[in-house]
């Protein structure tokens, strides 16, 4: 039987960018079925907590994303823009949000599809690995979706169909019954996996549950 492994993720997290090769190979290595379950980013899902204790938790965060990416060997970059709008210097967050609605809506629509984490990976690398500004401009989300086996327009005009929000509140409210709160989190019977750093304790868990590698 195949094992599930729940990924929540976030297209604002750098660190859910850094997670999603790693999981690719997980789904390569073992019998299981990735649900690729998205959630909108702190920012907004619960933004009267975001950095309420200093600057300090910014600054670190931006050091050990810019470490990780280069002990991963994985290109790295502030999005240009932002997937949230937020002023960096304050931490408000903007009341219109153009982006990020659309883009975890769109990363419900490709797990619908069941090319969820292909859609994750290919967008995420667009946003986050530091490549020309403009993310959103152009073509260049169309080509990102079409590497994944997509078709941006057609999903686009899905999600204006049928409403996303109810499955991302689902994906929250799972996240939370899981027994956290951030993402990337990767979730095996109920139990949580919390960072880009637990994949290999996640790998142990499913060798301890015996779950089979592939041949």
């Amino acid at each position: 039987m195949t094992e599930i492994v729940d990924l929540f993720w976030s297209f604002r997290s750098p660190y859910s960018y850094l997670v999603t090769p790693d999981i690719l190979r997980l789904r390569e290595d073992y019998e299981v079925e990735v649900k690729f379950r998205p959630v909108l980013p702190i920012a907004v899902r619960a933004k009267e907590t975001l950095f309420t204790d200093g600057p300090q938790k910014v600054h670190y965060i931006i050091l050990d994303v810019l470490r990780r990416a280069e002990f991963l060997g994985m290109p790295i970059g502030l999005p240009s823009p932002d997937p949230i709008v937020q002023n960096m210097e304050t931490l408000q967050i903007a009341e219109e949000q153009p982006y990020i609605y659309r883009l975890t809506g769109l990363g419900v629509e490709a797990e619908r599809r069941g090319r969820g984490v292909e859609f994750a990976h290919h967008v995420s690398h667009l946003i986050w690995s530091g490549g020309e500004p403009g993310w959103n401009e152009g073509d260049r989300l169309a080509e990102a979706a079409e590497k994944a086996g997509l078709d941006l327009a057609d999903m686009d005009a899905a999600i204006l169909e049928t409403d996303p929000m109810p499955v991302i509140e689902a994906n929250q409210a799972a996240l939370e019954a899981a027994g956290h709160w951030g993402v990337p989190t990767m979730a095996v019977r109920g139990e949580p996996f919390f960072g880009q750093d637990r994949i290999e304790t996640l790998r142990w868990r499913l060798d301890r549950l015996g779950v089979p590698k592939r041949l």
